[in-house]
């Protein structure tokens, strides 16, 4: 198999699909792999370190999309100039937006590519280890908890000085998947009082495990593959009452919820904002899908009755080393799922964990249910 990884080019992107220690092990595997030139410069891998890792270097993505590659790896989906050069059949392996992408099938399937989303890998045991969304999450939720904490106008943890002692902070996280429980545990190293809330049954038990209180909802809506379903007006009417009950006391909040192809959920509104106290910071993990807090702006930070709103965006991209290992780390092991015996790329339309990840299959667009 030929591998085929372009540098990013979206704007504030800094991970690298395939990091030089997943690199190398694709090639002791039999793979050949192409890098262009600065990909992983931007997360701290120099081009030095994929030649030391037998990796061939392309000047650039013309060079390397007009070479015979059977794999093109990306982080974020390709724009439209970038989509009209890649290799003629070949198949596109990044994050592609899937529902939001009625510019770009059309142009993959012109090209006869067959694509494969990365949001799309399903919830399955066999497939954890290629689940790039739960490992970029992990990452948002650990650099939520520094984003709020650093904008925060007071302490986190308790502090006993000779100028007295400081009350800890209270913090807030809204969802309980894996970015809501790694906020949890980082705001619970920072030594803030920490509570969490989420609507699906299992939750409950995570939050305490990681000694926090769990706000239990009025209403659950678990859903299928282990994600929250979309609520019904009376039930998230119920949820949000006790939401703003409890959120009108916290100092730090964070809303991690998520729908996978639907607007994120509004759950934090503007009169829950007034009733905080002014200096109190929100942090909308969700901010690029919708928002879950009313007023919020993917990318800025804005002031709502006092209370800083920041709308988190792409922020994985924010902590790019350790980010781009664990997508590599992804990628890589799908990769290796794909390879036939012969180590030739092999698209099963069929597979448990190839079929519901396929957008557009040599060039037909894959319908979604």
């Amino acid at each position: 198999m030929k591998i085929g990884v372009l540098r990013e080019t979206s704007a504030g992107e800094q991970r690298v699909a395939l990091v030089p220690e997943a690199a190398a092990k694709l090639i002791a595997a039999g793979h050949a792999v192409a890098v262009e030139r600065s990909a992983g410069a931007a997360a701290g891998f120099p081009d030095a370190l994929y030649e030391k890792a037998g990796a061939t270097l392309v000047a650039d993505a013309a060079a390397l999309c007009g070479g015979s590659h059977d794999v093109i790896v990306k982080v974020r989906k390709p724009s439209a100039s970038e989509a009209a050069q890649l290799p003629a059949n070949a198949t596109l392996i990044a994050l592609l937006t899937p529902g939001s992408n009625d510019d770009l099938i059309p142009l993959l399937a012109q090209r006869g590519i067959t694509a494969l989303a990365l949001e799309l890998v399903p919830r399955i045991s066999r497939a954890q280890s290629m689940d790039v969304l739960s490992s970029q999450s992990g990452v948002a939720g650990y650099k939520a908890a520094l984003v709020g904490a650093a904008a925060l106008d007071k302490f986190l943890p308790m502090l006993t000085t000779a100028a007295g002692t400081i009350a800890p902070s209270k913090a807030f996280i809204l969802g309980a998947g894996v970015a809501g429980l790694q906020a949890i545990a980082t705001t619970r190293r920072l030594g803030a009082v920490v509570s969490g809330f989420d609507v699906r049954s299992a939750a409950g038990e995570q939050v305490r495990s990681l000694g926090a209180q769990f706000v239990e909802p009025a209403a659950k809506a678990e859903g299928a593959g282990g994600y929250a379903r979309a609520q019904t007006e009376d039930e998230a009417a119920q949820n949000a009452a006790i939401i703003g009950a409890h959120v009108a006391s916290q100092d730090l909040v964070i809303t991690t919820a998520l729908i996978p192809g639907r607007k994120a959920p509004i759950l934090i509104t503007d009169a829950m904002l007034a009733a905080m106290r002014p200096g109190s910071v929100v942090v909308d993990l969700a901010a690029e899908s919708g928002g879950n807090v009313e007023g919020s702006v993917a990318g800025e930070m804005v002031v709502c009755h006092g209370v800083h709103v920041i709308g988190a965006s792409n922020i994985p991209s924010s902590v790019p080393l350790h980010a781009s290992q664990m997508f590599s780390t992804n990628v890589r092991t799908l990769l290796q799922h794909l390879a036939a015996d012969d180590g030739a790329l092999n698209i099963d339309s069929s597979d448990e964990i190839t079929g519901p990840m396929l957008l557009v299959h040599k060039g037909v667009a894959v319908v979604k249910k």
